[in-house]
């Protein structure tokens, strides 16, 4: 365990090539925070493309690390401190808490976002600070393999849900999934979830067959000439949603052919820039063209619940690891288009204390 008077490591992205560790004094929590010790991070996505330039809201040099596991190890002022030796899942988006959009609850959509390990320094690193009602408690039931996949779960299942308030219940509903990397396998999950037909497009063969182990009614290569054509006959017609985790100028293009008269076309993937879009066909079909980012508390929740479940087979979607001093390696790795989920051990986790699934702001 590492102690308040000693340094810790941090992991420092200069470029995909250039990920290094920095040793800084650990911090001590202020009023209202806790300082968590980090057990596991995952790489995500948008580290990728943000340690490859090409993120639109993340500037290099950057500090990583916004999907965690850990173990809170010291609280400020204002946080009970029974909750030290506590095992947690942290909820990294940053909100100012009085905007119109954080008093209606969406404060995925605050004014003044910002995402731990994104615009602030993260939690690949020995330890890091955190206000303490970002953090959530975790039952030790749910193992470290299965609690580092909820912060990526939860956009997906973020995604499903808004889908459903634009188009209706998607129970026998017919789905298309964009994409089949780690946030396009779970939009597959939370849509199946919701009840929906998914059928699931990826340039990459072995991609599409994981998605068929997981569930998909099928599958499809985008590139095909016969690409809408396929999706349409696997499916029975146009889709009622389409969930594009790509977000690039062809995958927008084709969500607009696949999806039905009426139906929406959820922007889950990060675009690196402006993007056209037929907004004729968007205007004559009455489309919803919807963007999504990140989650609120409640998908967070269901998240846990989905994995807590057992449904998720970890083997389908952690696929390299590697230790703190390796981080380089790490993120080499996420760069491979057959790795799904590459993490990151830093520490042990000691003794979970079991509280549920409560927060640690919270009076639950």
């Amino acid at each position: 365990m590492v102690t308040a008077a000693e340094p810790i490591r941090r992991v420092v992205v200069n470029s995909l090539d250039d990920v290094v560790i920095e040793t800084v004094a650990e911090a001590e929590p202020g009023a209202g925070e806790v300082r968590v010790r980090s057990t596991v991070v995952g790489i995500c996505g948008s580290d990728l493309h943000a340690a490859c330039g090409h993120h639109p809201f993340i500037d290099l040099p950057y500090r990583p690390g916004h999907e965690v596991v850990g173990v809170i190890d010291a609280v400020g002022s204002g946080v009970d401190d029974s909750w030290v030796g506590s095992r947690v899942a942290v909820e990294p988006n940053l909100a100012c808490g009085h905007c119109p959009q954080c008093e209606a609850g969406r404060y995925n959509v605050c004014r003044e976002l910002l995402v731990l390990g994104c615009q602030t320094p993260g939690a690949l690193a020995d330890s890091f600070t955190v206000a303490a009602d970002r953090v959530v408690a975790l039952n030790p039931t749910l193992d470290d393999d299965h609690a580092i996949l909820i912060e990526p779960l939860a956009t997906p299942i973020h995604a499903v849900r808004r889908a459903a308030a634009a188009v209706g219940d998607l129970r026998g509903r017919p789905v298309v999934v964009i994409g089949a990397g780690p946030i396009g396998l779970f939009a597959l999950l939370a849509a199946r979830q919701a009840g929906a037909t998914v059928v699931v497009a990826d340039l990459l063969a072995s991609k599409r067959e994981r998605a068929e182990r997981l569930g998909a009614a099928g599958s499809f290569d985008p590139t095909a000439t016969d690409a809408v054509e396929a999706a349409h006959r696997l499916l029975g017609g146009p889709a009622a949603v389409v969930i594009d985790c790509v977000a690039i100028e062809s995958s927008v293009a084709q969500a607009v052919d696949l999806v039905d008269k009426g139906g929406a076309i959820m922007i889950v993937g990060v675009s690196s820039g402006a993007t056209p879009v037929r907004l004729d066909l968007v205007q004559d079909r009455e489309l919803s063209l919807i963007g999504n980012l990140m989650y609120v508390r409640e998908d967070f929740l269901a998240a846990i619940d989905l994995l807590a479940s057992g449904t998720v087979p970890i083997d389908e979607f952690i696929s390299a690891r590697f230790d703190l001093e390796q981080s380089a390696q790490a993120f080499a790795a996420s760069a491979d288009p057959e790795n799904v989920k590459v993490v990151v051990s830093v520490g042990s986790t000691g003794e979970p204390v079991s509280v549920g699934a409560a927060s640690v702001g919270s009076s639950s």
